[in-house]
């Protein structure tokens, strides 16, 4: 999809019919077509255009036959069957004398409030714009983050009442959005180093404190990032252990079973051996094996069932309700 915009008198964005020097060129999943008519209106390379088609393409910052290309990553949510999947897609901030240009694989929500003149920008200052962007683009990732910690939260207290297969994937996704946030924030930051050092922004004082804001913004996302990694982590790791002491649980139970059925069984195969047996002549010899094994197969669980000191499979909440009784314990005494 290609769109034209431009500032007006008024400091809003109207959308234009056509091609005008000073505008904004926006590029959304852009045809082969729209690609080579925004290169003969612009003069921007081919491949400064077809760099953000690339999911896999790192932040980087080149320049090109008079053009500026900044490849940034952005956050997006994506809708599946097992919920939102947060992810990053690149793209591409390009400007050169006559315009600048925009290229994403979807639509981005920082340039649609842009759009939709919720934030204020010039599209005839190009640095500003990028800045813009740039600031919008940090507050995106901190918000995300927020939205990825409650939904965290929320499916953490879940597991606490049960353990369930659902909530562990869904918490795993998270997982791996966080290493997405948190590699696509570090190389934004080399982006940023780099534009640092450029004159058009270095010898604006105006144009600095913003730099540094967004800086600021990006550093806070990369640390909120760890900080939640990290935290996630070692909650996964705590309900694996989890799930490996209940499973040693149940298979302690399943033997404990099959050794009390096991008694009967044996008594069973014993009499019914092609060979003479006691209380084979008896009416009521039966009757009396049954009784025989029944008492020993109670004697033989009592004691099975006392050594193994009433196996229960808990859940993180029991277990750490049963520290806290142990704490107040010891507090007493």
């Amino acid at each position: 999809m290609l769109k034209f915009f431009k500032t007006q008198e008024d400091r809003k964005i109207d959308r234009l019919e056509a091609f005008e020097p000073g505008c904004w060129v926006d590029l959304v999943n852009p045809t082969d077509d729209e690609l080579e008519d925004v290169c003969a209106l612009t003069g921007v390379p081919e491949e400064m255009l077809r760099a953000a088609l690339d999911e896999e393409e790192t932040a980087r910052v080149e320049r090109d036959e008079g053009a500026l290309l900044c490849l940034l990553d952005t956050p997006t949510i994506t809708d599946t069957d097992e919920g939102d999947t947060y992810e990053t897609i690149p793209l591409a901030l390009i400007h050169n004398d006559t315009c600048i240009v925009t290229v994403s694989l979807r639509g981005n929500s920082v340039l649609g409030d842009f759009i939709s003149n919720r934030v204020v920008i010039d599209t005839q200052k190009p640095v500003f714009f990028i800045l813009s962007f740039m600031m919008g683009n940090a507050k995106r990732f901190l918000s995300n983050l927020r939205q990825l910690d409650k939904k965290s939260l929320r499916l953490q207290a879940e597991l606490h009442r049960s353990m369930k297969n659902q909530e562990l994937i869904q918490l795993l996704g998270i997982e791996n959005s966080l290493v997405y946030f948190s590699t696509s924030l570090s190389a934004n930051l080399n982006v940023y180093n780099k534009l640092e050092r450029f004159p058009s922004i270095s010898g604006n004082e105006d144009y600095k404190d913003l730099f540094d804001d967004v800086v600021i913004e990006t550093r806070q996302a990369m640390e909120m990032c760890n900080i939640h990694r990290d935290i996630l982590s070692g909650t996964m790791d705590a309900y694996a252990s989890v799930i490996s002491n209940n499973l040693n649980v149940v298979m302690k139970l399943l033997s404990v079973i099959t050794l009390v059925i096991s008694v009967p069984t044996l008594i069973a195969s014993l009499w019914g051996m092609n060979v003479p047996v006691p209380f084979a002549g008896l009416s009521w010899g039966f009757w009396l094996v049954i009784g025989i094994s029944a008492v020993i197969t109670a004697v033989v669980s009592f004691f099975v069932i006392r050594s193994t000191n009433s196996i229960r499979i808990k859940t993180p909440r029991q277990i750490r309700r049963g520290r806290g009784h142990h704490a107040r314990d010891d507090r007493r005494d």
